[in-house]
């Protein structure tokens, strides 16, 4: 299936979770980000059970510090 990450069209198997999906965008950098999908927050701890489908936006926002 097609996810379009941060403006970037990705190929995943079907029924794949977000988390799985992070896990391959993302392998070490998963803290301080906040993940959107369609334009709605998905929260940290359903990450594992949220599965993606077909022409999902996903937007992934990454803290950083500064003043």
């Amino acid at each position: 299936m097609e996810v379009t990450i941060n403006n970037q069209i990705k190929v995943f198997p079907d029924n794949c979770s977000l988390q799985h999906v992070l896990d391959q965008v993302m392998p070490n950098k998963q803290l301080g980000i906040a993940v959107a999908i369609n334009d709605e927050v998905i929260p940290k701890f359903t990450w594992p059970d949220y599965i993606l489908k077909q022409h999902d936006n996903v937007l992934i926002i990454v803290a950083t510090q500064g003043g």
